[in-house]
């Protein structure tokens, strides 16, 4: 008899310990749901069938962040804003009750560096701008970048630190970067094994430090939204949502 008790004892805890979906983060801060400017969203109707899927995981709050990269996405916050407005025409007109709002997610390179305190730049919450950096090398000029951003009032975040490589086998890069002033955002599929059993690693490990302040979905397409699912049954992420160190519920 206390065999059966133990055993489904032990069943509802394990039940338990599953995160059933994203409403205790709330909002998004990093996605490609403006369509046709990007490797996002394809269509409109792309970013109303995303857009309602991410609603129906418990977001409430949306911002989505277009690439802008020099070399293969020429966009502004121009071309930004006014796909911004015609998403959220689109899900007025469809009744889905959630807030969109658009940043950037922008490339480290001469041309994002050359922008800092000449032009204006897109960003989220309390002035936070996403950037990402090359996945092949190293960027030299990070630490450069970091302080001309803090120096002009932004404050950087750098996009999913766990898939860069180069700096798997120099773990230290991740407080060094803290310790600059820099803002770490997780993907919440690199919890899954998307992008690679090393990027996972790296992932749970910068959570288990207490080195995440940010998460965001990174949703492009269906198949992210898809292996969302997967990523709550990780035990990490209910570890990072309990540890108090998220920024996403202030934006």
């Amino acid at each position: 008899m206390n065999f059966f008790k133990n055993l489904f004892s032990g069943k509802e805890k394990r039940e338990e310990s599953l995160i059933k979906d994203f409403s205790e983060i709330g909002i998004d801060m990093h996605s490609h749901f403006i369509p046709g400017i990007d490797d996002g969203a394809a269509t409109i109707q792309d970013s109303i069938d995303l857009i309602r899927k991410m609603v129906d995981f418990g977001y409430k709050k949306i911002y989505t962040t277009p690439h802008i990269m020099s070399d293969y996405y020429k966009n502004t916050p121009e071309i930004i804003l006014s796909g911004l407005e015609q998403v959220r025409e689109a899900i007025k007109q469809n009744g889905i009750p959630v807030e969109l709002y658009a940043a950037a997610e922008y490339y480290c390179d001469f041309e994002f560096s050359s922008k800092i305190g000449k032009e204006k730049l897109l960003t989220f919450g309390d002035n936070y701008i996403l950037f990402e950096v090359s996945y092949l090398n190293a960027p030299e000029n990070i630490s450069d970048v970091i302080f001309m951003l803090q120096s002009n009032g932004y404050r950087p975040v750098l996009a999913h630190p766990e898939r860069y490589p180069y700096w798997f086998s120099n773990y230290k890069i991740y407080s060094e970067l803290k310790n600059k002033g820099a803002l770490l955002q997780l993907n919440i599929n690199s919890l899954t094994g998307y992008y690679s059993p090393a990027t996972k690693k790296i992932g749970e490990k910068l959570i288990a430090d207490n080195l995440i302040d940010f998460i965001g979905s990174d949703c492009h397409h269906s198949g992210h939204i898809n292996l969302m699912h997967q990523a709550l049954k990780n035990p990490y992420l209910k570890t990072l949502l309990e540890s108090g160190n998220l920024k996403n519920k202030f934006l």
